[in-house]
């Protein structure tokens, strides 16, 4: 009893200090986020398009990089969602468990998930040479929707696996159809970890820099048409960041807490949609 109390004791102490490090590193960073770039966030920052000299630290901000991250963040994570749920639903209601079919579809979307996002850059920018199309949001959105799909396919299929056995073979015996099941049953019981799951592609969707270096472009412009180029904050954090001007430096770290915020209000209201769900379903 005292090795296994000891072994347990020590794996709790390992936790915690993992927990602890894990925390202070992410206090770290908001912290010298919010110190270098909060004096840098003004209104005409966060309403205003770059104007001529902005990258020399005049006037000017970074709408069309807010507009074009939520433009792009927004499509694509809806564009993968729609093809991540029919693909989930076939896995866990119409393949048989544990088949080869089902393991090496699981397998292959394990690889894609840890496939560096420049690949898909990569990727997005040969179909776009192979096609004749320039870099936009278009083009960015597709390549991005590469990129967080295999991300929703797999956070929903873990989900789906923890819905009771007993739920589904229940509605099988009242005569409802797989379909049926998958959608009015299983769909509905993990709506809540559909949500997250969304939320967690989005969170990956609108702060990747790599996969839109190559196929979104950038512009000083808000995008009017899907053909056009489109700035993102990411790359308006490395634009800027680079600059050897120590004003334009702290407004990428202004950049990078609006883009911050961004996220934290979306992971708000996720939240306080699924709380509802849930009182709702009880």
């Amino acid at each position: 009893m005292k090795r296994r109390e000891l072994e347990e004791n020590f794996f709790k102490i390992l936790m915690k200090i993992s927990l602890a490090m894990i925390a202070v590193v992410i206090v770290v960073i908001i912290i010298s986020i919010v110190w270098k770039g909060f004096s840098s966030i003004s209104l005409s920052m966060i309403f205003e398009t770059p104007k001529g000299g902005y990258y020399l630290g005049k006037e000017g901000g970074i709408l069309n990089a807010i507009i074009g991250s939520l433009y792009l963040g927004v499509a694509s994570t809806l564009l993968a969602t729609i093809f991540s749920i029919p693909i989930v639903i076939y896995l866990n209601v119409f393949s048989k468990a544990n088949s080869k079919l089902t393991n090496y579809m699981r397998l292959s979307f394990d690889v894609l998930w840890g496939i560096p996002s420049i690949v898909f850059g990569g990727f997005g920018f040969s179909l776009m040479v192979f096609f004749g199309y320039g870099a936009s949001l278009f083009s960015g959105i597709i390549t991005i929707s590469f990129v967080i799909f295999p991300v929703i396919v797999r956070t929903i299929d873990e989900i789906m696996l923890t819905v009771p056995k007993g739920l589904i073979n229940a509605s099988y015996s009242l005569g409802a159809t797989r379909l049926e099941t998958g959608l009015k049953v299983i769909v509905k019981q993990i709506l809540p970890g559909i949500i997250t799951a969304i939320l967690i592609a989005f969170g990956r969707a609108i702060g990747d820099a790599a996969a839109v270096l190559f196929t979104a472009g950038y512009s000083d412009s808000i995008p009017a048409s899907l053909s056009d180029p489109a700035a993102t904050l990411p790359l308006a954090i490395f634009f800027q960041l680079s600059s050897p001007i120590e004003q334009v430096r702290n407004r990428a770290y202004a950049a990078a807490l609006i883009l911050i915020i961004i996220i934290l209000c979306i992971s708000i209201v996720s939240r306080i949609l699924t709380n509802r769900y849930n009182k709702f379903k009880i």
